[in-house]
């Protein structure tokens, strides 16, 4: 028997993490992940203060990587200069504001709910947008999973959700949601540039457009530099959920378009629901096991509706994605 030393089983290996069901999954995590961490930040890093540190340091890291990359890359970015922005303005910027604002004011199931709407969001906007196809099976397993989502979100008991209410903070996710959505659409279309050139030109717009915000914060005195805490969330958010995540994301997208790519979403409560559990030690209870299963089901369902479907929504660099791996 051929041990793990074997090239050929590292090269299974490799191909295997390379897969966007994984990378879309770990993208999953991570923001599930952050979802805790934006709860752990209230108090001790205010909200456009955190967003304007993790995409600078995000920008001054990727840089020394990106830059050589981005030379290479500029007669294709240069036309599109005023897109990039809009990706890192509604992507970055103003989904990541809204969201640490949001957490201030409503509660872990209310943002949970609110967020397991983006995939609908994406269909329906790369309906309307780019007149995609999507397939009975695709709608089914869409249907699953956000019934996976309500289920994490109504504590295991559907008649709850009826009584909950729109609050401010609610609102607040879901123009946070529509931003996401119109930032997965517009990233279907990427040009094809490597990927360490788009997220690093993202994350730089994003910096300069969260300047704005951060200024804005201080202006009217809401604005907190973090303590001890709040520094370690930062960290955590530009390492994970600001780099890794959102190259995983982008690369994601490339692979199987947007529509596929974020059905993932609806991972993220789930597993926003363990690291809870994990990390602020709240309980597990069965119906977080039954939501993850109909989660990855619905997920399997859509996956295999996507050969009946004449979907416009196709990968949006194919040479990149062969070549440049």
């Amino acid at each position: 028997m051929r041990g793990r030393a074997d090239p050929a089983y590292a090269a299974r290996m490799l191909q295997t993490l390379r897969h966007p069901y994984v990378l879309l999954g770990l993208t999953a995590f991570i923001w599930g992940a952050n979802s805790v961490a934006g709860k752990l930040a209230v108090g001790h890093v205010s909200p456009m203060m955190l967003t304007v540190l993790r995409w600078a340091i995000a920008s001054a890291l990727l840089a020394p990587f990106a830059l050589p990359v981005l030379r290479r890359d500029w007669p294709l970015v240069r036309p599109r200069l005023g897109y990039f922005v809009m990706l890192g303005l509604l992507g970055f910027t103003g989904f990541n504001s809204l969201f640490y604002v949001a957490m201030n004011y409503t509660s872990a199931i209310h943002s949970t709910i609110v967020q397991s709407s983006m995939p609908l969001v994406v269909f329906v906007g790369m309906f309307l947008v780019f007149r995609a196809k999507v397939t009975g099976l695709q709608v089914a397993g869409f249907s699953l999973t956000l019934l996976g989502v309500l289920l994490t979100a109504g504590h295991g008991d559907l008649t709850t959700l009826a009584a909950l209410d729109l609050n401010h903070g609610d609102a607040l996710m879901l123009v946070a949601v529509l931003f996401f959505g119109a930032y997965t659409i517009m990233l279907s279309r990427k040009p094809a540039i490597h990927w360490l050139s788009s997220i690093f030109l993202i994350s730089l717009t994003a910096t300069l457009t969260s300047l704005p915000v951060a200024i804005g914060e201080w202006v009217i005195g809401a604005q907190r530099w973090p303590d001890a805490q709040g520094w370690g969330v930062v960290a955590f958010s530009v390492l994970l959920p600001s780099i890794l995540s959102q190259s995983l994301y982008i690369k994601g997208i490339e692979m199987i378009g947007a529509n596929r790519a974020n059905l993932f979403v609806n991972l993220v409560p789930i597993f926003g629901t363990i690291l809870a559990v994990a990390i602020l030690g709240e309980p597990l209870f069965t119906y977080h096991v039954v939501a993850l299963a109909l989660v990855l089901g619905g997920i399997t369902i859509a996956e295999r509706g996507k050969q009946r479907a004449r979907v416009a929504d196709q990968p949006a660099t194919p040479v990149e994605v062969e070549t440049r791996g």
